[in-house]
């Protein structure tokens, strides 16, 4: 495999509805070729010193490293969150033929 520059980012949200929403903004802007929403994880932190765990949505989005500062800017004018969870994984290969459609669906 060829060295890309294609990412994967995670980002988790309070309710279905704001992933929904996060989702279709991403992919409507040609941020994200791609975003899936996992409906339920489990999710445990730490927030103003205090333990957490509650219930979020996660959703995987596939798009392009060059747009990684236009995606987090997205995500953060619609997240109910005041530290939004935003991580970016790179994709170190994988399917030429998806590659490629990656590239297409983004700009």
């Amino acid at each position: 495999m060829t060295k890309t520059s294609h990412i994967v980012v995670l980002i988790t949200t309070r309710k279905p509805e704001e992933a929904q929403n996060i989702a279709e903004a991403l992919v409507k802007k040609r941020q994200a070729a791609c975003v899936n929403i996992i409906p339920e994880v489990n999710s445990h932190f730490r927030w103003q010193n205090k333990l957490n765990a509650t219930k979020e949505c996660m959703l995987i989005v596939k798009t392009r490293e060059s747009l990684l500062p236009a995606v987090i800017e997205s995500v953060k004018k619609i997240h109910s969150h005041l530290v939004p969870e935003i991580i970016a994984l790179p994709i170190i290969g994988g399917s030429q033929d998806y590659l490629d459609w990656l590239d297409i669906e983004t700009n």
